[in-house]
């Protein structure tokens, strides 16, 4: 029998290999999809692709799959890097969640001087992220980073690496123009605190030659708001999206 649904392996998958799944897959298989043996799902390791796993084995201490055909090579998703100020927990697991399926390879927590929320826990956006992974069909995982202060990110940014900060003060060019004028594949985006960000820190960007301010049309996005639609316009215009 064939179901449509798809886990996150930590181990190494290859054919004919038999593994042991955690307690939380193990319940999500028997209690919520209700498996059964012979019952196929999908797996994906973030290191070979994706293979079509079948449930041999089911008892308490933890069902058992055996691989059996690779469906697809990983895939890495565009060098798309986010990099937002922390909010509320329901509205930073919503962008955590919707990177993900955007496809962004990695996820930054930056603390800025009005960042209103000291509740970081990367822990819970990995899983968060791995969770939407698997619904979406990634292949593979977006990196999730520690907690930095933008101070210390801009002094160690890659000059090679474009970053977009979203400019509230609605002064500088549409992100689309820019996106079109000088598309950078290897690039980020930086979402500033509910309460934007300092005068210091504006200064600070405006002044560094590898960031560049950009707005996301004439009204004020919430800061989740904004996370989801620079991805993607960035993903419209030079990630996989593209399709010139």
């Amino acid at each position: 029998m064939a179901k449509n649904f798809r886990l996150f392996i930590k181990e190494t998958l290859e054919i004919g290999k038999i593994i042991t799944l955690d307690e939380n897959q193990t319940h999500y298989l028997k209690d919520v999809v209700k498996y059964s043996i012979k019952d196929n799902l999908l797996c994906f390791d973030n290191q070979n692709g994706e293979f079509i796993c079948q449930l041999i084995e089911a008892n308490k201490k933890g069902y058992k799959i055996k691989i059996s055909k690779k469906t697809k090579e990983k895939k890495q998703c565009p060098d798309i890097w986010i990099l937002f100020a922390p909010l509320k927990k329901d509205n930073t697991d919503f962008v955590i969640e919707k990177a993900t399926e955007l496809g962004c390879r990695r996820i930054i927590p930056t603390i800025t001087q009005n960042t209103n929320t000291t509740n970081i826990k990367v822990e819970r956006y990995t899983a968060q992220s791995i969770e939407a992974a698997e619904q979406c069909r990634r292949t593979d995982l977006p990196e999730i980073v520690s907690p930095q202060s933008l101070t210390s990110l801009l002094e160690t940014w890659p000059c090679d690496r474009s970053l977009y900060f979203m400019d509230e003060s609605l002064q500088s060019a549409p992100f689309l123009q820019i996106l079109k004028a000088e598309p950078n594949n290897k690039a980020a985006i930086l979402i500033g605190p509910e309460g934007g960000f300092s005068p210091e820190e504006l200064n600070r960007l405006r002044n560094s030659p590898f960031a560049f301010g950009a707005t996301l049309g004439p009204r004020i996005l919430r800061a989740e708001t904004a996370a989801l639609a620079a991805l993607s316009c960035w993903q419209l215009i030079v990630g996989d999206w593209n399709t010139k």
